[in-house]
């Protein structure tokens, strides 16, 4: 169950983007889990993988078609991440390519794989491309939450976003989706992410301004500390709105974009978090006066991956010594701990090597309860600061996990 159950409003259309889904029984007969994305001819596409080096096939076979050719089609599946099958598997997704592209009309090279679930397995490639057939005789531009419902695996909820702005006078539109509850800390990518905008685009601004928004987002959360074999994050731009295209990353245009498409994708990211294996909490991590932010990535995340800050998390301890013997261990070189502080939703803790003078370990506990929880560390070593997203560790995430294939 999600943390939160807000949800954004319907996500606006973008122009030159559409999707279907179908039910090819990949794991369960009763869902849908195969999507097909379609963008118009002349669309820009950005993309990011997965940094682990045990990467799944169609993770390969996406970057070699991205090398070649701008795509036109995209497939996703859940249910199976085909990762660890091998030369067969890298066929698999081969043939998954070439059927699709004789369904629609494009060059092989021109369709992207993505797949998510269970690694080991193979996909039933016959199955999925009788959902493919279909899927292609449904496409349309308002099914991007169908979409997102179909790539969902332990998710609860779908995740999408959306954002509009306007560009030379004409109104540009961004939408995502996203899927991943576990197996999350992303590295230069994140679960499966899907963003558009009708935004016209040069194609290397787009590639920069993807990896800007990924490192403000998607590589700032965290739920177990572990990067799975397919993330991928993709950015499409089709042009539809009319804009003069963007070309240059000093055009005043480009940072009201990227600031959209980071917007979008932070919800996006933040939504993944909320919706965590077993999450019962919702955590900020905000570590000010850092020499660097480096060094405060460094000490949100050695927090974030803490399991027993997480355990405290989740069962609203205010076990502060916890947080400060995780601070101590993250490397930071030169720390003072005379000169840190602890902050937990407005309450202080901990200041400057002793227990803050009002602190009482009743005033603790409400702060803890909450399942929005903003936790502050202020090292006292410069004017650097970095925050980090995560959750708590539940005894229903070991439940998931322990239960996942079975």
């Amino acid at each position: 169950m999600s943390v939160d159950d807000t949800k954004d409003s319907a996500l606006l259309l973008v122009p030159g983007v559409r999707w279907a889904v179908a039910r090819a029984g990949i794991r369960q007969s009763s869902r849908d889990d195969v999507a097909v994305l379609e963008c118009a001819p002349d669309t820009n596409c950005a993309a990011v993988f997965t940094q682990n080096q045990f990467y799944a096939a169609p993770v390969l076979v996406a970057r070699e078609h991205l090398q070649r050719r701008q795509p036109r089609v995209f497939v996703v599946n859940s249910g199976c991440a085909n990762a660890g099958t091998g030369q067969l598997g890298v066929d698999d997704a081969r043939r998954i390519c070439t059927g699709t592209a004789a369904f629609i009309g494009v060059d092989p090279e021109q369709v992207l794989p993505f797949s998510t679930g269970v690694i080991g397995e193979r996909l039933p490639v016959t199955r999925m491309l009788e959902g493919i057939g279909q899927c292609v005789q449904r496409l349309r531009p308002d099914a991007w939450e169908d979409a997102a419902r179909a790539i969902m695996t332990t998710d609860t909820v779908p995740k999408g976003a959306t954002a509009r702005i306007d560009v030379d006078g004409q109104p540009v539109t961004v939408t995502g989706i996203a899927k991943g509850v576990g197996m999350i800390r992303p590295d230069m990518a994140t679960m499966l992410a899907f963003l558009a905008t009708d935004a016209a685009v040069e194609q290397s601004l787009l590639q920069n301004c993807l990896r800007w928004v990924v490192g403000r987002s998607f590589n700032r959360i965290t739920v177990d500390g572990d990067t799975s074999t397919n993330d991928a994050c993709v950015l499409l731009a089709t042009g539809a709105a009319g804009n003069s295209k963007i070309s240059s990353p000093h055009d005043p245009a480009y940072d009201r974009l990227a600031a959209a498409v980071c917007d979008v994708a932070r919800k996006l990211a933040q939504a993944v978090v909320r919706d965590a294996e077993g999450a019962t909490k919702y955590v900020t991590l905000n570590v000010v006066g850092g020499a660097s932010e480096e060094d405060c990535l460094s000490v949100a995340y050695t927090i974030a991956h803490s399991p027993l800050v997480k355990t405290a998390f989740f069962a609203s301890d205010p076990n502060w010594g916890r947080l400060l013997a995780a601070v101590g261990r993250a490397g930071v070189a030169g720390l003072d701990f005379q000169k840190v502080r602890l902050v937990i939703n407005g309450l202080e803790i901990f200041d400057r090597g002793a227990v803050a003078a009002a602190y009482r370990e009743e005033l603790g506990q409400a702060a803890m309860a909450p399942v929005d929880l903003r936790v502050t560390v202020d090292l006292g070593m410069g004017d650097q600061q970095a925050e980090v997203w995560t959750c708590d560790l539940s005894n229903e995430y070991v439940r998931i996990n322990a239960e996942y294939r079975s």
